[in-house]
């Protein structure tokens, strides 16, 4: 299906129905293709928002898939999901978990741990789970004191909502960046180092503020690209932003892209990073409409202008989910029913997530193209 310029005088209902359907701006042309999720998983109580891909380090199809169920305590909880779909595990009262991430390898009483760290918004803090390898349940490792976060603002400005995590290469050091659910036109994100408090739970210390934003709307989903050091972030009304993730790097005070600008027919969403070897790959950012959300995706290595010429949007994919927020993407093998990877995508209305074999977003209207062999 075809997004073409509209050239009919209609009402204003009409007009916005008719950008709804076909998923594009009356600007450029691009063109939307359908894909089927491989299945969906049960619902939660309330509210699914945000979900998270821990990959087992043994056994794939053992990966774990982890969301949100966003609302105030007691019902606002962590769901933790099989790759069935089935409901694993629920960590309850949590007061309005929103975004929330994995990472690999914090250290902990001097052993390696992955983690889950979700925002706790009414707490003004965020909430740490140790994913344990041997199948146990994730426990909270939150340090009492330590976790809370956006100190010394109040109403929305201290409201944590997005988050991801970065692993930082040289030196193993994780830290968060977090999006509040408000903020100034420059320096809305902030980020923080997570460490062991000395009794193995974890602390967040502040080391930095950075970010612009358009002052429309909010900035909530935020990505990052560990291998290349990179963090993108959804201005909702504006476009996808691109810094270093490094705090300490030369340029981080800079921005290195903003692209997204026209191509969206609503809000800047969930971002996800699809890696392949020798830096390639994609970045999937969601274009939320209501009952068949798109998926935008881009050259994760940048263009003919340079690594970070993001302009050319390679493909748009619908699947069908309703007013997508978060999603998230992996391209590690996760046993046979997702051995090219997987694509996790909230669904709003059944409150639940769907999952999509990544073959089927690659291959759907043939081909995304991008410098190298697809996978």
């Amino acid at each position: 299906m075809y997004c073409l310029p509209f050239r009919r005088r209609e009402t204003a209902a009409a007009f916005f129905s008719l950008l709804a359907l076909a998923g594009c701006s009356n600007r450029p042309a691009h063109t939307s293709v359908d894909v089927k999720e491989v299945l969906a998983t049960q619902p939660v109580t309330d509210d699914a928002d945000d979900p998270a891909i821990w990959v087992h380090p043994d056994d794939p199809s053992k990966s774990l898939i982890i969301g949100t169920n966003k609302v105030a305590a007691p019902a606002g909880a962590v769901v933790v999901f099989n790759l069935d779909g089935t409901i694993r595990q629920t960590i309850a009262r949590i007061d309005r978990p929103n975004n929330i991430d994995v990472e690999y390898g914090l250290t902990l009483r001097g052993r390696q741990a992955d983690i889950a760290v979700a925002t706790e918004r009414l707490k003004s803090r965020l909430r740490v789970f140790l994913i344990p390898a041997d199948g146990s349940p994730l426990t909270d490792i939150s340090s009492p004191e330590g976790a809370h976060i956006l100190q010394g603002e109040a109403g929305e400005l201290a409201e944590p909502m997005g988050i991801a995590l970065y692993r930082r290469p040289s030196d193993g050091a994780i830290f968060a960046i977090v999006a509040p659910k408000n903020g100034p036109r420059q320096g809305y994100l902030r980020q923080y180092r997570l460490e062991d408090d000395g009794t193995g739970k974890v602390k967040t210390t502040h080391v930095r503020r950075f970010g612009n934003f358009s002052g429309s709307k909010e900035i909530e989903a935020v990505a990052v690209d560990d291998e290349l050091g990179f963090v993108y972030y959804a201005d909702e009304g504006s476009g996808i932003h691109k810094w270093h993730a490094d705090p300490d790097h030369p340029a981080a005070a800079r921005e290195l892209a903003h692209f997204g600008l026209k191509e969206f027919a609503g809000d800047r969403e969930g971002i996800a990073i699809y890696s392949m070897p020798g830096g390639k790959g994609y970045v999937i950012c969601t274009d939320q409409i209501a009952g068949n959300t798109h998926y935008h995706i881009y050259r994760r290595e940048g263009g003919p202008a340079g690594p970070h010429d993001h302009v050319e949007m390679l493909k748009c994919i619908r699947g069908g989910a309703d007013s997508t927020d978060g999603l998230e993407a992996t391209s590690r093998p996760l046993g046979p029913h997702f051995p090219a990877g997987l694509v996790v995508v909230m669904n709003s209305g059944p409150k639940n997530f769907l999952l999509f074999k990544w073959e089927d977003f690659r291959d759907a209207g043939q081909p995304l193209q991008s410098p190298g062999r697809n996978p």
